[in-house]
């Protein structure tokens, strides 16, 4: 009767292990599944010890965790399994960061997009441009976007500080050096009755300061600048500051642009 007890025992004890182990999952899996960020970006924040179980700073990839029983933070923030994903257009305004923490206790975007989920800006824009900016916590797309190979077309308005000649938008036309490699616009104009100050700009790459930087290899400087358009969404009918929800049908655009399934 005992060793029938005993066996007993070991076995629900056996089916209790198992079940544990099949309801792990790795922990950047977990960051990537909660809408945090990529996978690969989750490896990065968790070296950095960015990312905490239980109250405890994990710092080693590959970890494990039960997302019924773990609480995981990272940046002091609760990440939740199954968290809806959900996608915002900002028409961001001047003088906010694009940072989710800044030392200097600037404005962020986050703080113009008040929402419930945990949401990140994808990419970057100056402090003082203005313009398109999306966020999500879809990290996936996210990180795809972002990725040079899809060449993403981000499209601006430059105003500069002085009028442009027909012979630096040509050299403009044909690529500058920036980090010793040759940028070339994919698109530049000069735009009707400015006076030849204001400029459009159609650009894919996505070098630091990028359009500031081409205008001032020809010594002109930016004096504001605006991204009127990121992956064909414009701010059109949005006032500075404002923002809205992504249509389904904008959503599965940007999805097929980067090679992801739409549903």
């Amino acid at each position: 009767m005992a060793v029938r007890r005993f066996r007993s025992l070991r076995r629900q004890m056996d089916l209790n292990k198992s079940t544990r182990e099949s309801s792990q999952v790795r922990l950047n899996k977990f960051l990537s599944a909660s809408g945090v960020t990529s996978r690969r970006k989750a490896d990065a924040m968790i070296v950095a010890g960015r990312v905490k179980v239980n109250g405890r700073v994990i710092k080693e990839l590959g970890t494990k965790i039960d997302p019924r029983r773990d609480k995981v933070e990272v940046d002091g923030r609760t990440a939740r399994s199954g968290s809806r994903l959900v996608y915002f257009l900002l028409n961001k305004p001047k003088d906010s960061v694009t940072t989710v923490r800044d030392e200097k206790g600037r404005r962020s975007v986050l703080d113009v997009v008040s929402v419930r989920e945990r949401v990140y800006p994808v990419g970057r824009l100056d402090r003082n441009t203005t313009g398109v900016l999306l966020l999500t916590n879809d990290g996936e797309l996210a990180n795809r976007l972002m990725h040079p190979s899809h060449e993403v077309i981000k499209v601006y308005k430059a105003t500069l500080e002085r009028a442009i000649g027909e012979r630096e938008l040509a050299k403009l036309k044909k690529g500058v050096m920036l980090d010793g490699t040759l940028s070339v616009p994919d698109d530049i104009y000069v735009l009707p009755e400015s006076g030849r100050v204001e400029v459009g700009i159609a650009i894919h790459e996505g070098k630091h300061h990028i359009v500031r930087r081409i205008f001032e290899s020809i010594n002109i400087r930016v004096v504001q600048l605006d991204r009127h358009s990121y992956a064909g969404l414009t701010h059109r009918g949005l006032q500075r500051g404002g923002w809205r929800k992504l249509t389904a049908g904008e959503v599965a655009k940007l999805r097929n642009l980067v090679e992801l399934p739409t549903s």
